[in-house]
């Protein structure tokens, strides 16, 4: 259909302007930047308030607890992209789709700011709904800036990835002061301000990707497919409302069982999912191969993201507890160590978007993703050894967490940048949308296992938590870059120049 994102023809690009990226790479930077200001703002506090005790103005949780709601609340802004993809897809389309998605996100962030703890459960739900309807949507959008085989498409990647880290730089600092230093709610509620913000710059650039975009979905609802969506949903709702109802008359209606129960779908969904495309009667035979190798990479993505989001719950909550975050005699709310990745994002993203224009083809994905899980890896030693100095009390340098961000970052814009853009290359077509979400997917998964991790400190110690996972994912690094031959030939990738494989390795 032409009037459809994934179908649509792609732009062909002026031999003088192949090194310019479209104009509307800034409309959609922005957006997501305000979008990631208000998750990564509310995601820097989160984990304080739940775990701050009622008499604070905190919902009084135990810190494994905590933890876990943390990082399910995060795999569901993940697994809720797949949806996402979906309603792009086949009902509003994708402009409309993110819209819609910032619009209920900015409800989410009023009711968490609401006084008193009665909006904070609703607000989260909000949040995951609308995130899951913008994030994969919108990224997928930026993929269909540029015409296929374009080199720029990494770079372009990069350069999206380095101006929502803006937001995610400035958040923190904001909404963390407000919410550590005078109130929860007020932090919340600056989170809402700056959602508000990126939908008015997203209704206000959107004109320049009016030829790029249209209105229409991919695959519209014919009127039977919505009557059985209407049915479905109905009885899903109701079965959701059953099982509330038998949980609080059981008794096993807690926080912990419903995050239990939430990781457990974290996990199971993307599985079940990419069996579904592979079998689906749409997806063609070389598609079908493509898919195999992604299968690969989506479980290193997950493996990453499981050490990698532990950020904003584990290792915030060692910055609070056994971080000395003195500074010339002032302390600084602990929420402010989350911007810490985000400046080196900004500073080094420029440089990989250069790097993988000039050199990227030296390079190949599933090495990029070898290089990423072995980064990670290396940085969950490094806090294992910052742990074990802390014990006792004692308090480390700030120092610890600033390299440690530092080996994550530079996994992450080997991974994550890359990621984004060899789903919108592996995409089977009438997935396209999907397939983004699919991704997310993997984030999804690691961040519900990664989020229930931190409970094996009260049995095997934080010091050795933290050296397993790290030796685990340095260990799938070696695996990955040993199989990255096979992985490339899946992929359709040329085989990487032999003198600078030799460099890489």
């Amino acid at each position: 259909m032409s009037d459809s994102i994934s179908m649509q023809k792609q732009p062909e690009v002026p031999a003088p302007s192949r090194r310019r990226h479209p104009r509307g790479l800034s409309t959609l930077a922005l957006t997501e930047m305000w979008e990631r200001f208000s998750l990564y703002g509310m995601v820097a506090i989160l984990v304080h308030f739940l775990a701050a005790k009622t008499q604070s103005g905190g919902m009084g949780l135990s810190e494994g607890t905590a933890e876990a709601v943390e990082g399910v609340y995060m795999a569901m802004i993940g697994l809720l992209a797949l949806p996402g993809g979906w309603v792009a897809d086949r009902l509003l389309g994708a402009r409309r789709t993110v819209l819609w998605g910032g619009i209920v996100i900015m409800a989410g962030h009023i009711a968490m700011s609401v006084p008193g703890n009665l909006g904070v459960w609703p607000g989260l739900f909000l949040i995951t709904i609308g995130t899951g309807l913008l994030k994969s949507n919108i990224s997928a959008m930026v993929g269909c800036l540029y015409a296929e085989g374009d080199e720029r498409r990494d770079a372009g990647y990069s350069l999206f990835y380095m101006g929502i880290n803006f937001g995610a730089l400035v958040a923190p600092l904001l909404v963390g002061f407000l919410g550590e230093e005078v109130n929860w709610h007020l932090g919340f509620a600056a989170a809402a301000v700056g959602m508000a913000f990126g939908l008015a710059q997203y209704v206000i650039g959107g004109r320049r990707m009016a030829d790029t975009y249209k209105e229409a979905p991919i695959t519209p609802l014919t009127p039977r497919e919505r009557h059985t969506l209407k049915r479905n949903g109905a009885i899903a709702a109701a079965g959701l409302l059953l099982l509330g109802l038998l949980g609080a008359v059981t008794g096993s209606l807690d926080i912990d069982n419903i995050t239990f129960a939430l990781t457990l779908i974290a996990v199971v969904v993307p599985g079940g999912y990419l069996v579904y495309m592979y079998r689906s009667p749409s997806v063609t035979t070389e598609e079908r191969k493509r898919l195999k190798a992604y299968v690969w990479l989506f479980a290193a993505a997950a493996l990453f993201w499981m050490i990698y989001d532990q950020v904003g719950s584990e290792l915030n909550l060692f910055a609070a507890q056994k971080t000395n975050l003195d500074v010339f005699g002032w302390s600084m709310p602990a929420s402010w160590t989350q911007s810490i990745g985000s400046v080196f994002v900004i500073l080094m993203a420029p440089l990989f978007a250069v790097f993988w224009v000039r050199r990227g083809r030296n390079f190949s994905t599933p090495g990029k993703f070898a290089a990423a899980l072995g980064l990670v890896g290396i940085s969950f030693l490094l806090m294992s050894a910052a742990s074990s100095l802390a014990s006792g009390g004692a308090k480390v340098s700030l120092m610890w967490l600033i390299g440690v961000y530092f080996i994550q970052v530079i996994g992450e814009m080997c991974l994550s940048p890359v990621g984004l853009s060899v789903t919108t290359v592996l995409a089977p077509r009438a997935f396209t949308n999907q397939m983004m979400g699919v991704w997310f997917l993997a984030a999804a998964t690691g961040d519900a296992i990664g989020g229930q991790l931190p409970r094996l400190d009260d049995v095997i110690g934080q010091s050795s938590n933290f050296l397993w996972q790290g030796a685990l994912l340095i260990v799938a690094g070696i695996a990955m870059f040993l199989g990255a031959g096979k992985l490339r030939a899946l992929i359709g990738e040329q085989r990487p120049a032999a003198t600078e494989v030799t460099v890489a390795a």
